[in-house]
């Protein structure tokens, strides 16, 4: 790091009463200025389709002083997709960076671990499986729903075979990259032996797509967001000592086991709610924290930064893939194209070291 860098991240402490925090200026900047431009990403996702609108009309549109034909075009048709990539986006962001800084290891991701495949395995037995009782009581509470439940017990079965006295990162990756690798066979094996119908549908979900949100999908994704970020914050004071190893953590009064399960879950559901709300988006929650770790400087993912970097990628890639490219494509398609190359970047990087 350069002496311009070195004096960029200078932190001071600051202390209001009984309180006290660390104030970082670069961190912050970088913050505001991330801020800044998922906003302008997400006004320009939504004035560009069949009908362009300028982005003015939106601003209008959004303060509740646009046009009727606006009003419409932007609230009814468009809002809900930016929406649910702005949701989806913060959820994957915050949930990877959780995860590795839990694993302390750049590949660990909610890909990786096999969250997302146990939740597209059960969304995908909910629409290829008819007839049996575990099927109709699936369909009963839906898609959405059934993704999320996977993603929870998945998450929660890697954690619990990764558990010896603690957690260890890289027994948790080799565990995670297990269960992935059944997850998908399952998927697999489900895709096969299913209808042509029931495989198309389930095939489009896979991939990762935007298309289509209802007000109603992005309102369940965006209150259990909010409520799993809070958590998230309210846990995240504790779990900065962390970083400097359990047993310093343990001589600051924090407990350490608690408090690491407690983030984990809740990276597991963030994980969850994203996957039930736009299908398993690929590489988002690899590449933001690792994106926001070197942007912000930071040794570990700072997790506001990680969380708006997933949105800045999720929105900008589903609208290049929506109007950048010759053919729209699924935004799992675009994720996919960014985040693989990354993969084997931080691989041979790795290796490096």
């Amino acid at each position: 790091m350069s002496g311009t860098d070195v004096r960029a991240s200078v932190a001071s402490g600051v202390r209001l009463g009984r309180m006290s925090f660390v104030w970082r200026p670069w961190l912050v900047l970088v913050t505001l200025l991330l801020a800044a431009a998922t906003f302008l990403v997400f006004c320009l996702s939504i004035s560009v389709g069949d009908f362009p609108i300028d982005l003015s009309r939106v601003l209008a549109t959004i303060v509740g002083r646009g046009e009727q034909v606006d009003e419409f075009v932007i609230m009814d048709l468009r809002m809900p997709r930016a929406l649910a990539g702005l949701v989806v986006g913060v959820a994957l962001g915050v949930s990877g960076a959780i995860t590795q800084s839990i694993a302390r290891n750049p590949l660990a991701s909610p890909d990786i671990l096999g969250i997302t495949g146990g939740a597209g395995a059960v969304a995908v037995f909910s629409v290829t499986v008819s007839g049996s009782a575990a099927a109709a009581a699936v369909d009963s509470v839906g898609l959405s729903a059934a993704a999320l439940g996977g993603g929870l017990a998945t998450g929660l079965l890697v954690y619990f075979l990764a558990w010896r006295r603690g957690i260890d990162g890289f027994r948790l990756i080799l565990i995670g990259i297990s269960v992935s690798a059944v997850m998908e066979a399952v998927t697999t094996w489900l895709l096969v032996s299913a209808d042509i119908k029931d495989v198309a549908r389930a095939q489009a979900w896979l991939v990762g797509s935007l298309d289509n949100r209802s007000w109603d999908e992005v309102r369940v994704a965006l209150w259990c967001s909010l409520a799993l970020l809070v958590v998230v914050a309210a846990a995240s004071f504790q779990f900065k000592p962390l970083h400097l190893g359990d047993d310093v953590a343990a001589g600051l009064g924090v407990r350490h086991s608690r408090v690491r399960a407690v983030l984990l879950l809740c990276a597991v559901l963030l994980a969850a709610v994203a996957v039930s709300a736009a299908g398993p988006v690929p590489f988002v929650a690899l590449v933001a924290p690792q994106v926001a770790m070197r942007l912000a400087r930071r040794p570990t993912p700072p997790l506001v930064a990680s969380g708006l970097v997933g949105a800045l990628l999720l929105i900008g890639a589903d609208l290049t893939a929506r109007a950048g490219l010759p053919v729209s494509l699924p935004v799992g398609v675009v994720t996919a194209a960014i985040g693989g190359p990354f993969l084997v970047y931080l691989l041979v990087r790795a290796n490096l070291k």
